[in-house]
């Protein structure tokens, strides 16, 4: 069963970085660089995203039951976050400025291009709802907490709190949530175009990715040994603990599944972002994200597949093989 699983999920992950290569590849072969990606990444990110968002929510049948799920959603990606920060405080200490890169990659996940597109992928719109939340918790905790990550070592520790609620993520929840709680029909014109414009997310979001990793130095990554731990405590350890607390306080099903995507997902290209905002070394940034997105490849399909056989096991069961 849990072989099955994780092909089920190793397909669904090769099938996102197959769309990598392509983006690779093009920006290799000068069709389709990296300029250009990052000139279309407010496509992504302020249009096409939103949509994939509100989509979502257009899908879900209001009861008390998936209300209740969305808000348990949010605070399982709060609890992650939080326990990130926990787990990178005893690491790169002795880093010097490159510490904030650091932290913040073990902390951040990729919830836009890669949490996202996998959970509408492997679970569908039901996935992608939850997620949804987590990206509400993401976005609060990035422009907070990850501000002062990257900002304490040289005194500054002011938040933006207009990009705090006035991001894509927040305000497509806020657009999403009256059309499912009151069960608004739009008409089908609109309702096919938000359809259209969503499903450009997963390949573009990949080939976007692609340009990024190729403008990477992909030898140099592998000499840093700090991307080797931070790859370990974000894509093994941080998740295993998650999927511990998740089945301690009965987390469950799809619920479950898209709660560990969430966790398990590579470091969010936030890290770069921050880091050229606010003065870090985007070179470190750009080669820690790259080289723990490879890895990846393989460690989320083991953590779902993980996850959904401890789903299938009451905790009996799971400290009676496990521990």
């Amino acid at each position: 069963m849990f072989l099955s699983t994780m092909a089920t999920a190793a397909q669904q992950v090769l099938i996102l970085y197959l769309i990598v290569a392509v983006g690779f590849a093009a920006d290799k072969l000068k069709v389709f660089g990296q300029t250009t990606a990052k000139l279309s990444n407010d496509l992504l990110f302020y249009i096409i995203t939103p949509c994939v968002i509100i989509q979502s929510f257009m899908n879900m049948t209001f009861d008390v039951s998936t209300v209740k799920s969305l808000g348990i959603a949010f605070l399982c990606m709060a609890g992650t976050l939080t326990v990130g920060m926990l787990v990178s405080i005893p690491f790169f200490n002795k880093c010097n400025d490159k510490k904030a890169i650091f932290k913040y990659a073990v902390n951040y996940g990729n919830m836009g291009y890669m949490a996202l597109p996998l959970c509408q992928a492997m679970l569908g719109n039901e996935g992608v709802f939850y997620c949804s939340a987590g990206v509400v918790a993401f976005n609060i905790f990035s422009f907070t907490h990850g501000i002062w990550v990257m900002t304490k070592s040289k005194g500054k520790t002011s938040f933006d709190f207009k990009k705090l609620i006035l991001n894509p993520g927040v305000i497509s929840v806020l657009i999403g949530m009256p059309l499912f709680i009151f069960g608004i029909d739009l008409p089908q014109a609109f309702d096919t175009a938000v359809g259209h414009v969503s499903n450009l997310n997963t390949p573009l979001a990949m080939l976007f990715f692609g340009t990024y990793i190729a403008n990477t130095d992909l030898k140099k990554m592998f000499t840093f040994k700090e991307n080797y731990l931070v790859a370990f405590l974000k894509l093994l350890v941080l998740p295993a603990v998650m999927l511990g607390i998740y089945k301690l306080v009965g987390i469950t099903g799809t619920l479950l599944s898209a709660c560990m995507i969430s966790a398990s997902v590579p470091s969010a290209n936030n890290t770069v972002m921050f880091s050229a905002k606010y003065g870090k070394d985007t070179g470190v940034a750009s080669q820690v994200v790259a080289f723990n997105s490879g890895i990846s490849i393989l460690t989320i399909p083991f953590m779902v597949a993980l996850a959904d056989v401890v789903d299938k096991l009451s905790l009996a069961d799971v400290f009676s093989r496990f521990l």
